[in-house]
């Protein structure tokens, strides 16, 4: 008899609802704490260089430290981890509450606000350099290898809502209730997250040789990506991607002097490509997109790169809002693929370390993507930045297909049933 397919499967676990709802509450508060803290800081400065050089800062520390965070996820106990990391989180974003409260601005000079918002910035950048890879690593233990899958379009979509809600919301609070009490928001949803995660058990950890020094294990891990042609491939594609085709870092920009659309109205845009990727991916746990993965990779980016390129040129609000709803979903198809594979291919002793060297390619994606957003567009302006970053998507993506063609014969479903 033919089993019937169990859409939910990953959510009858207790541990990995906690999971996901914990992932839920702490996406919404650090998309609300940075869409906040943009915003203030292009205000304060009319300087779009200096929105970039947030995602600079953020992005040092977390590429220097991502590797050995993985090292430790493999070697250590996995929420106790990410307990402290959140820890670090809300003491930054008790620091910007200080530098930033009414009390307190006016002593000090744009500049040195300016400084105290990058080091607050480089701190969470080191926070997540160890989070991210005992995070990631995490989510295996909670379901059955047969719910992998599931699973990543489960945490995804979690995710995903997390940044409609956070970016919908916070141009509307920064708005209502100010950029003090929106932060005292963001702390208490860090709180409520942290009281989620203890609820996950602690894990063991795997056997791993101990005469294995820091340095060897970390060539382990990359030797393992790099040997992996799907999983290298399915990383390169998608930091190319958002590399250069990415443009949330620069939409303060579009929201105030192209648009004219305030807070709110950059509120609505941060939110659009949320809110086109949880509705994929709700189609994703039902039809999904891991069958005949590699060609559904190549055609999201191509549908990423041309619904970049549509908001380049639009001049219209809902017309930019789509576009970048478009975004959202193709991206998210190559989302699930990555995180599947991601699940999938790694040995329980090497997740952390894999999913490291993944998390730095996304970091240089998102924030040196951020970093190369704000200043081509100090040196050009956002919509030529815009129109370069689409076309070199549409480029990655036609030069991936002419070089990984057999690539289309991989069937990442049967490596999750084996």
């Amino acid at each position: 008899m033919k089993q019937v397919k169990d859409p939910y499967a990953a959510l009858r676990f207790p541990e990995f609802r906690y999971f996901v709802t914990a992932q839920f509450l702490f996406t919404v508060a650090i998309l609300i704490q940075e869409v906040v803290v943009s915003f203030y800081l292009y205000e304060i400065t009319h300087d779009p260089l200096s929105l970039g050089l947030i995602g600079l800062f953020e992005a040092i520390p977390y590429i220097s430290l991502a590797l050995f965070g993985g090292y430790f996820a493999d070697r250590k106990e996995k929420r106790t981890i990410i307990q402290m990391c959140y820890a670090i989180i809300m003491m930054c974003s008790l620091l910007l509450l200080w530098v930033t409260h009414p009390s307190t601005e006016h002593g000090f000079s744009i500049l040195q606000q300016k400084n105290f918002i990058y080091l607050t910035v480089f701190f969470l950048g080191v926070a997540r350099g160890f989070y991210g890879p005992a995070w990631s690593s995490l989510k295996p233990f909670l379901v059955p290898a047969e719910h992998y899958s599931n699973s990543a379009s489960w945490s995804s979509q979690f995710w995903q809502t997390g940044s409609i809600l956070g970016p919908a919301s916070a141009g509307f609070l920064y708005s209502w209730l100010g950029l003090t009490n929106t932060l005292i928001l963001v702390i208490i949803l860090f709180l409520v997250a942290f009281v989620f995660v203890s609820q996950i058990s602690k894990k063991g950890i795997q056997h791993i040789e101990k005469q294995a020094n820091v340095f060897g294990s970390l060539k382990e891990g990359i030797r393992f990506v790099t040997s992996n042609r799907i999983l290298f491939y399915a990383i390169l594609l998608d930091m190319f991607s958002v590399l250069f085709g990415g443009v949330v870092a620069i939409l303060p920009v579009f929201a105030k002097d192209i648009l004219h659309v305030g807070a709110e109205g950059l509120g609505v845009m941060r939110a659009a490509p949320g809110l086109g990727a949880v509705l994929t991916m709700l189609g994703t746990a039902y039809f999904p997109p891991t069958r005949q993965a590699w060609r559904n990779m190549l055609i999201a980016v191509t549908g990423f790169g041309l619904a970049t390129l549509v908001f380049a040129f639009s001049t219209y609000f809902w017309l930019s809002v789509g576009a970048l709803f478009l975004t959202g979903a193709f991206d998210s198809v190559s989302v699930v693929i990555r995180q599947t594979i991601l699940q999938v291919l790694p040995p329980d002793d090497m997740r952390g370390r894999v999913n490291s060297v993944s998390g730095i390619f996304v970091s240089c994606s998102n924030e040196l993507g951020a970093f190369e957003s704000g200043l081509l567009t100090k040196l050009f302006g956002p919509i030529p930045t815009v129109i370069f970053g689409g076309a070199m998507t549409l480029a990655i993506a036609g030069t991936l297909f002419v070089r990984s063609k057999e690539l289309f014969a991989f069937r990442l479903e049967k490596t999750t049933k084996d």
